[in-house]
């Protein structure tokens, strides 16, 4: 026997649902591995054996005439082969055979373009219509949310509510446990001394570009946020690196990294800005063994409801506020993040290169930073900043 197969292979990379903001993808996304065999036969006399075009007019896949009417949804997964997609149309009732897909499918080249995704459809539609509908993505049956780096909790369950349509009080009611979304009880723990006295879900929610169900609860897409915090966590080997080279605890890597996500405006200072906090913080050389940062008490007047200052404009009683956790007074590392860092900041928390520097500033317009071991140092690189037109004097 002859067998001829005629395949529609697309391949596209393993969609991992998620896409780091730090690439610039824009919400890229990944192109179904859509892999299409036909095996065809058929014996006419004396066992003569012919190809698809010679026998595909014996067959008959029944089709709907369309253009079809009411809803279903349909989820396209990575891998999926063209077969596995036109059994979920038909179970859904929106092709009449499975063959009709698969024919129209083999009859179009832009079908290669059907990506991943949850796609809403009608039912009793022309086969040929249906991979119309699929490889238009209007029809994703998701709300599409990009969650850029270093935005507050307040400020991703706004962007959130906003796509969704979810309210940001039932955002609120759902982040009040980041446990019961997720996040594993080692990330509330520190070497330092300290407890976390308020378990807080700002820093887990990981800044990248999701597609949410349209019927998801707000539950729903925090656990899908956080379920990328700890696959992203994972493939960075963020806790045992920290634990092992810095010999602080995870969380305190993370608040590290939270500050430095703010303070740093270019890739290549988050890993130095981070070793200044840990000087600050760790090693005893530094006079108050505190912060002194204008980021976490700007961070403190945001959840208090009140505008950020920029450093000129701060009050010594605002920076100082003893009912303020994130004052400039308060000894080692932060009680908690600051913001949600993304790739870059965390992996310069958890490696950065040794230094004696105990300050940084933004010196020019590109966001350069300029460091200092001593504060004579930090005046004449304020200085400069100021020379530049940076408004910090």
């Amino acid at each position: 026997m002859i067998e001829e197969q005629l395949d529609l292979a697309f391949e596209g990379t393993a969609d991992r649902g998620r896409w780091r903001h730090r690439r610039k993808e824009g919400g890229g996304r990944n192109v179904v591995a859509f892999v299409l065999v036909l095996l065809l036969f058929g014996a006419l006399g004396g066992g003569a054996w012919f190809g698809y075009d010679k026998v595909k007019g014996y067959f008959t896949a029944a089709d709907f005439e369309g253009p079809g009417d009411g809803e279903a949804v349909v989820e396209v997964k990575s891998g999926d082969s063209a077969s596995a997609i036109a059994d979920a149309l038909y179970k859904e009732g929106v092709v009449k055979s499975a063959a009709a897909f698969v024919n129209a499918a083999k009859d179009n080249p832009d079908s290669k373009n059907i990506q991943v995704g949850s796609y809403l459809l009608k039912k009793e539609m022309k086969a040929s219509d249906a991979l119309t509908w699929l490889l238009d993505l209007k029809n994703l049956n998701v709300h599409r949310v990009t969650l850029p780096e270093g935005l507050t909790y307040l400020q991703v369950y706004d962007r959130l509510a906003k796509a969704t349509g979810i309210s940001v009080d039932d955002f609120k009611k759902a982040g009040k446990d980041p446990e019961a979304l997720g996040v594993p009880s080692l990330w509330f723990k520190r070497n330092d001394g300290k407890k976390v006295d308020k378990k807080n879900i700002e820093g887990f929610l990981y800044p990248a570009t999701y597609e949410i169900a349209k019927d998801a609860t707000a539950t729903d897409v925090l656990k899908k946020i956080v379920a990328n915090f700890n696959a992203e966590m994972t493939e960075l080997n963020f806790p045992d690196t920290v634990t092992e080279k810095l010999n602080i605890s995870p969380y305190e890597a993370l608040v590290a990294a939270s500050i430095a996500q703010v303070e740093a405006l270019l890739d290549e200072d988050m890993g130095p800005v981070a070793r200044v906090l840990y000087n600050r913080a760790y090693t005893g050389n530094f006079p108050c063994e505190c912060l002194q940062l204008d980021s976490t008490v700007n961070y403190w007047l945001r959840l208090t409801g009140k505008e950020a200052k920029s450093s000129e404009k701060l009050l010594a009683s605002e920076l100082h506020d003893p009912k303020n956790p994130y004052n400039y007074d308060v000894k080692g590392m932060a009680v908690g993040p600051i913001s949600n860092p993304g790739d870059v900041a965390l992996r310069g928390a958890m490696n950065p290169k040794k230094s004696d520097y105990y300050f940084f500033v933004t010196v020019n317009e590109k966001g350069a930073m300029a460091y200092g071991k001593t504060f004579a140092d930090h005046e004449k690189n304020i200085q400069q900043a100021c020379k530049n037109g940076i408004p910090i004097c």
